[in-house]
């Protein structure tokens, strides 16, 4: 049976973690695949019960952590290739940045035959200074030229990598959706409803807005906390679903907008609520489903939202225009642009039924274009044409 290693950053809450799950369960009976990545870290959600619900068992490498240190990293370099060593995979599969950076020169030492490397999302912009982001881009390149095959996970991310930042020859790039279960986010939305809103006091009139996600700066959260801070008089709340390092600035934000907020389930303008890892038991009590990033992949929120007849709202970076029909399943804004992100929202805050059809919409969209099933095979098929 052809092996396949697929290494992953860290096991923390989010899309690369469901994607390399669902891929390493699907495909068990067409390939023998070994599941590795570092540990999730402060401010994260652990995310191994994702693949532990499907019945695997991935190795957790300690030394493999998000920030740059050449002494961890080259241990985890090592121990990667004492597992290429002991599994003697026929294909090496990396997802995202560091396990992408270690995963592929430990593939090309140890002399694997193919090479894969999925781009859930990039730091070529937004993140750093022009410096920095030269040097990975030097990076990404280098590692790129002894790469088989790269997938992208939307044709716009496609276009970004090899046509704006000239990473890749185009030939090598191949388009993969996300897949997901999706069906579980519409199983008894009614009552998982009535719960949510009965827990935080939330009247049926009253809209509540929800963004999912880290908070860190490249989330900029503060845009939609200022976008609500204009509409204090109205009946709506905004739900902040994650926790991270930026939560005492986004609080102190909110503090500064007189907006009230709270942890738990006191009444407030702003609510931190913290991750919730089965986010589909929640979404049902919300109204809409915000993104307000400077740069994304394909925001697996917003996925989710769709799925539960959510409408969603986003600024028009990465993968967004990709899985998010403007004007039909929510409506699209250009990043950083305040008063853009403020029409978007009065506008579907008050109209009921725009927000039904949108999310009726949005999930018809979404369960044919991003389901596990589909996932499987296409990665599938594109695995046996490279070998």
């Amino acid at each position: 049976m052809i092996k396949v290693l697929r290494i992953l950053n860290r096991f923390n809450l989010g899309g690369p973690v469901y994607n390399a799950s669902y891929l390493t369960s699907d495909l068990s009976s067409e390939f023998e695949t070994m599941l590795i990545g570092g540990p999730h870290e402060d401010g994260e959600a652990d995310a191994l019960y994702i693949a532990h619900q499907l019945g695997l068992e991935p190795v957790v490498i300690e030394e493999m952590r998000r920030s740059v240190n050449p002494i961890q990293d080259l241990r985890a370099l090592q121990r990667i290739r004492e597992i290429i060593k002991e599994f003697k995979p026929d294909i090496v599969h990396t997802h995202a940045s560091k396990a992408g950076a270690l995963g592929r020169i430990a593939a090309r030492l140890e002399r694997v035959p193919v090479v894969v490397h999925t781009y859930h999302g990039h730091v070529f912009h937004s993140y750093f200074g022009s410096i920095k982001t030269s040097i990975y881009k030097i990076i990404e390149r280098t590692l790129a030229k002894f790469t088989t095959a790269i997938v992208t996970i939307s044709p716009h991310q496609r276009i970004e990598i090899c046509d704006i930042h000239r990473i890749v020859d185009s030939k090598k790039a191949h388009v993969i959706p996300l897949g997901f279960d999706l069906q579980r986010f519409d199983v008894g939305n009614d009552e998982r409803r009535k719960t949510f809103r009965i827990a935080y006091q939330l009247e049926e009139e009253e809209v509540a807005i929800a963004i999912v996600g880290r908070l860190v700066p490249i989330k900029n959260h503060s845009l939609l906390i200022r976008a609500v801070g204009t509409m204090k008089e109205k009946r709506i709340r905004l739900f902040i679903v994650g926790d991270g390092p930026e939560k005492t600035a986004l609080t102190a934000l909110c503090d500064e907008l007189k907006l009230t907020h709270s942890a738990d389930n006191q009444i407030a303008h702003v609510q931190f609520i913290g991750w919730h890892k089965r986010i589909e038991n929640i979404l049902p009590g919300f109204d809409i489903v915000a993104l307000s990033s400077d740069n994304e992949g394909t925001p697996v929120s917003l996925i989710e939202a769709q799925s539960a007849k959510l409408p969603v709202i986003s600024t028009n970076v990465g993968g967004v225009s990709d899985i998010v029909a403007h004007g039909k399943t929510g409506l699209i804004v250009p990043p950083k642009d305040l008063p853009a992100l403020i029409s978007a929202l009065e506008q579907l805050i008050s109209d009921k039924e725009q927000r039904i059809c949108m999310g009726e919409e949005g999930q018809k969209a979404v369960l044919q274009a991003f389901s596990k099933e589909r996932l499987a095979r296409d990665m599938s098929a594109l695995y046996r044409s490279l070998l």
